[in-house]
């Protein structure tokens, strides 16, 4: 089942089920979706990579909305937004352990040559290209800088 179907399902499940925190953050997603739908315009509609995109952004926006929200002793407002999290990250698709993400980072290093730290570019365009769903982009880039002796 594609992701629009799946938030299409999860939103009525939710809603027979008088949930009102999911069903909020369910409709934040789809109405944040048919936004980036009408800016895509006169295209198509996004893809699932791109919709991926914006459910990990619209995460980690959450995630530094709850660390401004425990600076301010507003444990309330942080706990709606863990809530939030949660939901939008059930979407996700499963990340890379560490012992994972370090066997992709040497194989691209492998495959690209890369010796040096100049040539982290490389590297991380293969990551991407091979591992873009399940792959934390920001936990990859001081692994591969590690990897290269930077």
């Amino acid at each position: 089942m594609d992701l629009r179907s799946r938030f299409t399902a999860e939103l009525k499940t939710a809603m027979l089920a008088k949930d009102a925190a999911t069903t909020g953050t369910l409709r934040m997603i789809t109405a944040k979706l048919k936004d980036m739908d009408i800016a895509a315009r006169p295209g198509p509609p996004l893809e699932e990579p791109a919709i991926i995109a914006m459910l990990r952004g619209m995460a980690k926006s959450r995630r530094e909305s709850v660390e401004l929200y425990r600076q301010g002793n507003r444990e309330e407002l942080a706990a709606k937004e863990e809530a939030e999290i949660k939901v939008i990250e059930s979407f996700l698709p499963t990340q890379m352990d560490d012992a994972a993400l370090a066997a992709a980072v040497a194989a691209a290093v492998a495959e690209t040559g890369a010796t040096s730290i100049k040539e982290m570019g490389k590297v991380m365009a293969v990551l991407k290209a091979k591992h873009a769903a399940s792959l934390d982009m920001a936990k990859a880039g001081p692994a591969v800088k590690a990897a290269l002796g930077g």
